[in-house]
């Protein structure tokens, strides 16, 4: 594997790697780039099994409703690639409730990395949840120098009760899962390309201090 890059150059290193951004058709990838990009880091955009393969570290994205988001990865076979994937993974908002076994929406079943059914918010609460929630009970690297109660920006209507594998929660309604971890694979409920300092902070945590197998 290459040391992450940090130039704005749009090309791969030689050899692969770097930071590649999983590009299926179901995501906020842009604004994922542009916010490695403020950091100082470059990011590939990339569909290529092998490109994937080959990254350093691995963005996986997702906005929009998760039973189509599925079909777009095992349209192009991701389905089976990303559970394989033995460098930090790091999967975003609908991306990480796509890495659980089942969700909700769509009653779709996922990639089975975290063992965890995804559920919808109950009519307790306005759905979606649009906007800043505190997040609390850190318990990860990826949270390195991030204070208890930071606020994080947020889209979704469904979710992830805490587990185990729990590494931050929010309380919406009820308390429920912002982030998780299981070996190389993280996830956030979160948006940090869209959570200011606190949000590009974590971003950093995930370059300096993703677990490598």
């Amino acid at each position: 594997m290459n040391e992450i890059i940090k130039n704005d150059d749009s090309t791969l290193p030689p050899g692969g790697g770097g930071i590649v951004i999983i590009n299926y058709g179901a995501g906020n990838i842009q604004s994922i780039k542009f916010a490695f990009q403020r950091l100082g880091y470059k990011a590939i955009l990339s569909d290529d099994p092998e490109v994937i393969k080959n990254a350093d570290k691995v963005i996986f994205p997702g906005v929009g409703e998760a039973s189509s988001a599925m079909n777009k990865l095992k349209a192009s076979g991701l389905h089976t690639l990303i559970p394989q994937l033995t460098q930090p993974v790091l999967g975003i908002c609908l991306g990480m409730q796509l890495m659980c076994t089942h969700t909700e929406e769509g009653d779709t079943e996922g990639l089975g990395i975290f063992d965890v059914k995804v559920k919808k918010f109950s009519s307790d609460v306005k759905v979606p949840q649009i906007g800043w929630n505190q997040i609390e009970q850190l318990s990860s690297p990826l949270f390195k120098d991030i204070k208890e109660k930071e606020y994080i920006y947020l889209v979704h209507s469904y979710y992830a009760p805490v587990i185990t594998e729990t590494i931050a929660q929010s309380t919406y309604g009820i308390t429920y899962s912002t982030a998780l971890q299981k070996d190389n694979f993280y996830g956030t409920q979160f948006h940090p390309e869209k959570s200011s300092t606190v949000g590009e902070k974590i971003l950093e945590n995930f370059l300096s201090y993703g677990i490598k197998y």
